[in-house]
């Protein structure tokens, strides 16, 4: 069973009908990973109680399930713990979930808790959790475990970028679009991600001309993308093109005040945004 060809990560309630649907002809361990992934789509909906009950349900029925079962639980009660901002209480279910899938040869499901321990656990002890991933998914054969590699270089770049090594953080989204054009069946909005990432991090290293080619590019090719036009408007501004950068500033605020984690997570940038385009 292919869970993942049901999920549309960006649209979560879509997501939890199709895994109820498939719910409805569904048998044994199938049926029971299936919740746990009608679990996910419910806390990513931040539907919290019915999460937490869906996984109830699950363990009261897994005392014979096997691996791929327990794991599945395990990682996505850290999953919900986390996103419900209990990130310390999540941190054992995902070192349960890393154990039980490298026991059993999962290795998709291990680079995956590898990976969760890695955005969890924050500063510099993030590096080694996602190179244990990064280690799991390019020895692996599995072409679900290889396609960690892209996502967890791309956040390990964030990682060094916050903590401030900034050609360390170029060097590995470099990587990371190298991993994602070399896909089986490329993701276009994933490379078009990669791509701009790639130019956040020139700006970093002070490379704006080769930065703002690079978001030029993406303007031209579209969707109209307000994190494009932001990062077009610093680069104008750190290039001491204070006019031209101040309509890029305004598209920007424009597509970004209907961001709703931006606007929960950042007000601050959206506030300097207004005030740069005024």
């Amino acid at each position: 069973m292919d869970v993942q060809a049901l999920w549309d990560f960006d649209q979560p309630a879509e997501s939890e009908q199709r895994f109820r649907t498939a719910l409805t002809g569904a048998t044994g361990a199938d049926a029971l990973v299936l919740r746990t992934q009608l679990a996910r789509a419910l806390g990513l909906q931040r539907r919290f109680d019915e999460a937490t009950a869906e996984l109830d349900a699950v363990a009261s029925r897994s005392g014979d399930a096997g691996p791929l079962v327990r794991t599945y639980l395990a990682l996505e009660r850290g999953r919900v713990l986390r996103s419900s901002g209990d990130a310390a209480a999540a941190q054992p279910f995902f070192l349960a979930a890393l154990e039980c899938a490298v026991e059993a040869g999962l290795d998709a499901l291990a680079a995956d808790a590898a990976h969760m321990m890695a955005i969890t656990v924050g500063g510099e002890e993030q590096i080694g959790w996602a190179r244990r991933a990064l280690e799991i998914a390019e020895a692996s054969s599995d072409p679900q475990a290889r396609r960690w590699i892209a996502s967890v270089t791309h956040n390990l770049g964030w990682t060094m970028h916050d903590l401030g090594r900034h050609d360390e953080a170029l060097s590995l989204w470099e990587r990371a679009l190298d991993a994602r054009l070399a896909a089986p069946s490329p993701d276009a909005e994933a490379v078009r991600v990669a791509h701009w990432t790639v130019a956040r991090g020139l700006r970093s290293v002070g490379r704006y001309h080769d930065a703002l080619a690079i978001q030029q590019s993406l303007v031209e090719n579209g969707p109209a993308d307000g994190y494009v036009e932001e990062e077009l408007g610093e680069l104008l501004l750190a290039l001491d093109r204070a006019e031209e950068a101040r309509p890029h500033f305004a598209r920007a605020h424009a597509l970004l005040s209907t961001d709703t984690w931006l606007m929960e997570s950042e007000p601050a940038r959206l506030t300097r945004l207004a005030q740069l385009a005024s």
